[in-house]
């Protein structure tokens, strides 16, 4: 009899792995398909998820984000492209999958999906949040930070970001960085007296540039500035000063001070402006940290690219232009201010069009 129950059992585990690639279908109601179907993973779009803030603008939805009901569309602040984040997790837009959560395919594809380093190191959470942002206003002043004090009193992770910007107004602008070397008491007295940004690095901004925003740095966005926005997976955000802001009742909005002055870098870093020129038909790198990676391509005509190596998703954000990304057998079009989700095992892809792209991937 235990000979029996044990071969019963063996044959349970046996059926649950063969079933697990099927799992996710099944809560949608659809026919299980096996992991050796082609058309079990494929090039991914998800639902934009958008944010309506005080300082938002309206490119977002005149570009074709569509609002949901109940949020204004001139103060859309954020596209939230591709996030797991609890509570904002990201759904598939269209294909076999439309529907699920980015933490449901996570579950079934595990390294097929994110890469097998990413999966070991991430588990069910997606590396990067990927977003867009326009500023109609000035974001608050504010600090992001590190993973070792986010996780000890946050529960959450750190956050180390990068920008890209998409466009500009004449006078859009970042605050990034102490412009000086700053004591305690410098900085607690600027934060007290609400005159913190005049001790902070200003400059113009131009469609093209890119800067890196470690985790610690104090920073903000002026109005008028469309950028992408490449980031750990985290929302750990300390507010330090907000320009004075009310909100629509009248009441200013909540500030974060003794958690931000914990972490906030008081000596300037050497250069956070990592612009590069983007070179036709090529990638270009903007960034390498632990985090995340990302190259700047600017496609004209036709590039092939080989990801076998890679063993990582690729997101590609465009941020001008149209582009048709062929992979895994499908061919889907990538426009404007739009971003896809190549699996980690997509390995040869062919891009034609005219388009620039922030291609993202974690090592």
């Amino acid at each position: 009899m235990f000979i029996a129950q044990g071969f019963l059992l063996f044959l349970g585990l046996i059926w649950s792995a063969f079933t697990a690639k099927a799992r996710i279908l099944l809560w949608r109601g659809r026919k299980p398909q096996t992991r050796t179907e082609h058309t079990m993973l494929y090039p991914l779009k998800f639902k934009p998820i958008l944010k309506e803030v005080v300082w938002g603008g309206e490119r977002l939805a005149k570009a074709g984000k569509q609002v949901p009901k109940g949020l204004d569309k001139r103060h859309i602040g954020e596209s939230w492209e591709i996030s797991s984040l609890e509570g904002a997790e990201s759904e598939v837009a269209e294909g076999p999958l439309a529907g699920n959560t980015l933490s449901e395919l996570l579950e079934v594809y595990m390294g097929e999906l994110v890469g097998d380093k990413a999966y070991d190191t991430h588990g069910l959470e997606f590396p990067v949040l990927l977003k867009l942002i326009d500023t109609r206003e000035h974001l608050s002043v504010q600090v992001h930070p590190t993973n070792d004090f986010a996780e000890e009193y946050c529960d959450a992770k750190g956050k180390t970001e990068m920008w890209y910007v998409i466009d500009a107004t004449p006078d859009g602008a970042i605050y990034l960085d102490v412009n000086r070397p700053l004591t305690e008491e410098e900085y607690d007295e600027a934060v007290e007296s609400g005159t913190i940004d005049k001790l902070l690095k200003k400059r113009l901004v131009h469609k093209g540039e890119a800067f890196m925003v470690p985790a610690g740095t104090i920073h903000s966005i002026g109005g008028g500035v469309l950028l992408a926005e490449v980031q750990e997976s985290s929302d750990a955000t300390f507010r330090i000063y907000d320009w004075g802001r009310t909100d629509t009742h009248g009441h200013p909005r909540e500030l974060h001070t003794a958690l931000a002055a914990e972490v906030a870098n008081l000596t300037p870093h050497d250069n956070l402006n990592i612009t590069r020129a983007a070179e036709s038909n090529s990638a270009v790198q903007l960034a390498d940290c632990d985090a995340f990676c990302v190259n700047l391509v600017k496609v004209g005509g036709t590039i092939e690219l080989d990801y076998t190596p890679l063993d990582s998703y690729v997101a590609y954000m465009c941020t001008e232009g149209e582009v048709t990304v062929k992979a895994m057998g499908e061919s889907t079009t990538l426009r404007a201010l739009e971003t896809l989700l190549l699996p980690a095992e997509a390995t040869d892809i062919v891009i034609t069009g005219s388009a620039t792209l922030l291609e993202v991937y974690t090592k």
